[in-house]
């Protein structure tokens, strides 16, 4: 990675990373609860799948702020919480046989269920969605500029601080501004490490 790549990466995971901080000093909550917030840093990669192009990999890093709408509703297993989310994501990186890619992006559509349960676990479903802007076209021979969708499943581990782990699938695709538009489709594995936050 070039200095002015690693420059333009590390510049905003540090302020990002600042926030994060800053946020932790607040009283925190172990667990989601209605009115509260998440606050969360996450690092993720993966690799592409079958039905877009192959021989793709990504790295990912980003900031999340979630407001927790909901109290515990539904029936049976599926009780549960309703929380959005936005994330900002100032490092992307995609390995492709061309070249690399280096971008960044925002997902300002996170829709999260957290199921309810009493014990320190506690199962999500996600879908969300966004944009991506990058050095180079992905896929090579596409646009710089790229929309998102995915969905995952993962896994709250709430104490003082809620860690995570998720397993998402990711299309990368430029919604026909360019053609052809093969499209890039991942499974990746999440991390993330952050709070909630009680309501103020």
């Amino acid at each position: 990675m070039t200095p002015s790549i690693r420059n333009a990466v590390s510049v905003p995971l540090t302020f990002f990373l600042a926030l994060f901080l800053a946020a932790s000093l607040a009283v925190a909550q172990d667990r989601p609860e209605e009115g509260g917030h998440e606050l969360q840093v996450w690092t993720g990669g993966g690799r592409s799948v079958p039905g877009g192009t192959k021989d793709t990999s990504v790295w990912n890093a980003g900031l999340r702020y979630g407001w927790i709408l909901t109290a515990p509703h539904g029936p049976g297993f599926l009780n549960g919480r309703f929380e959005y989310a936005v994330d900002a994501v100032p490092a992307f990186v995609v390995f492709q046989r061309a070249n690399t890619a280096y971008g960044a992006g925002v997902n300002p559509v996170g829709l999260k269920w957290i199921f309810a349960t009493r014990g320190h676990v506690a199962p999500y479903l996600e879908l969300n969605g966004g944009t991506l802007f990058t050095t180079h076209e992905v896929p090579t021979g596409t646009s710089t500029i790229n929309f998102t969708s995915g969905a995952a499943f993962g896994l709250h581990f709430l104490g003082e601080r809620a860690w995570s782990v998720d397993v998402r699938y990711m299309h990368i695709s430029n919604a026909g501004l360019t053609v052809p538009n093969p499209g890039v489709n991942t499974v990746q594995v999440r991390l993330g490490f952050g709070k909630f936050l009680g309501k103020k």
